[in-house]
């Protein structure tokens, strides 16, 4: 078992990357100052990437880590956004869709079946969060795009963000705040099963006006990019947890990845069924990890691979508009506020005008305030064809987590309502 770092050396090390941060600061303010690119830049990064560090350091701020290091991938793709375009000939928003499965993978991992089973005991703020999510999130972000006045394509990934199922993020802001975390990862869950209906009738009654949209394309779409990784991490998780001896599960898992690869590169399977073809490439890292990693290392490994995941596709994304984001990025800000604070507001009162109690209230907030970014970056790309399309998804999932962490921080210091627990629950 790995030994805690003592909270000396854990000071020790915060002053030191605070001390790193202000060098940091000062080499972007000279850059400033002197309209020195050369120095701004990678003093604006250093900044970032500092926090961030030190963040992770610190107990109390270590759920802002994250936040930071989104920031710091984003200002290197404005600054620098030839490192996040290509590799040679190979262009690296290529990359996404299989960094998304990958990330969805990990989602599911850290499911199982009974959490959807949950959803029978918890039916009324189950129900609640859903109907929230698929009706007032995605009407919210069509009347904000449209008041803002961006162009269709950017309207549309507003639209989309707010037809996008709950993510995964909640279910760490739940647990921050004193919510009901078994509650958000049901709803979670169910709100992603039912996504392939709900996104795509919502973005074809909504922003039909503003792109085509193919309403069997988009299911299809979750259905591959979403559904089936984390069908796979579901999967995974229940042999993790299996009581078959290890050497023969991970036996098997290294047959399926090793046999996966084969048929991903023969071009068998894609004559076959395209869909299920592009599925071979992820299925097969997925087991291969499975098969050589431990237990443990699965489950602290995945989220940091998410994370990582989560970084570079915004890069990606912000390298491959940073002239419009010049222009538009400031709006998105904006509407990302006053979407993301509108669903936490009518997500909380929602349920709480529904008799739900306070834990649960808390929960579906997150839940309807919090949507699954990675998810609407995917059907932007894939779907829409469109990077700009996928700026309304990156920069309200990179919005998310910072107001999620300051609501979380600012909830887990006001204590739950004893009287009115006990008369809900």
């Amino acid at each position: 078992m790995e030994e805690p770092i003592p909270e000396a050396t854990q000071r020790s090390r915060g002053k030191l990357f605070l001390i790193l941060s202000a060098v940091a600061l000062i080499v972007a303010l000279a850059g400033g100052v002197t309209g020195n690119a050369a120095l701004l830049g990678p003093g604006v990064i250093g900044l970032l990437a500092m926090l961030a560090i030190y963040f992770q350091i610190h107990s109390t701020l270590k759920i802002f880590a994250f936040t930071f290091w989104v920031f710091a991938f984003f200002v290197a793709a404005l600054f620098y956004p030839s490192v996040f375009l290509t590799w040679g000939s190979f262009e690296q928003k290529r990359l996404i869709v299989p960094l998304i499965q990958l990330i969805m993978f990990g989602m599911g991992a850290t499911l199982s079946l009974t959490d959807f089973a949950r959803a029978l005991r918890m039916p009324k703020a189950v129900g609640i969060g859903i109907v929230l999510q698929f009706s007032v999130m995605p009407v919210a972000g069509w009347g904000i795009a449209t008041s803002f006045g961006f162009d269709p394509e950017v309207a549309t990934g507003v639209i989309l963000i707010g037809a996008c199922s709950g993510g995964v993020a909640s279910n760490v802001m739940a647990f921050l705040a004193k919510g009901n975390v078994a509650l958000s990862v049901t709803m979670t869950a169910c709100s992603t099963i039912v996504s392939p209906l709900m996104t795509p009738l919502a973005m074809k009654l909504l922003a039909g006006r503003l792109m085509e949209i193919n309403v069997w394309d988009m299911m299809i779409s979750i259905i591959e990019l979403i559904i089936l990784p984390i069908g796979a991490g579901l999967v995974t998780n229940a042999m993790l947890h299996t009581k078959m001896p290890a050497r023969i599960w991970r036996s098997t898992a290294l047959l399926f990845a090793v046999s996966f690869f084969a048929l991903g590169f023969s071009g068998v399977v894609e004559s076959i069924d395209v869909i299920l073809a592009r599925q071979m490439g992820p299925l097969a890292v997925a087991l291969l990890l499975m098969a050589l990693l431990r237990k443990e290392w699965l489950e602290h490994g995945l989220p940091l691979v998410s994370m990582v995941g989560i970084c570079y596709i915004i890069a990606i994304i912000a390298a491959n508009n940073q002239e419009k984001l010049l222009t538009v990025g400031a709006g998105l800000f904006a509407a990302a506020l006053l979407h993301n604070c509108l669903g936490y507001f009518l997500g909380y009162w929602g349920a709480r005008a529904s008799g739900v109690k306070e834990s649960d209230a808390r929960t579906v907030a997150f839940e309807v305030g919090m949507q699954n970014g990675g998810m609407g970056t995917a059907l932007a790309m894939e779907v829409l064809k469109s990077p700009s399309a996928a700026l309304g998804p990156a920069i309200f999932g990179t919005w998310m987590n910072i107001s999620g962490s300051t609501l979380a921080s600012w909830w887990k210091e006001r204590p739950l309502d004893g009287a009115l627990e006990a008369a809900s629950g």
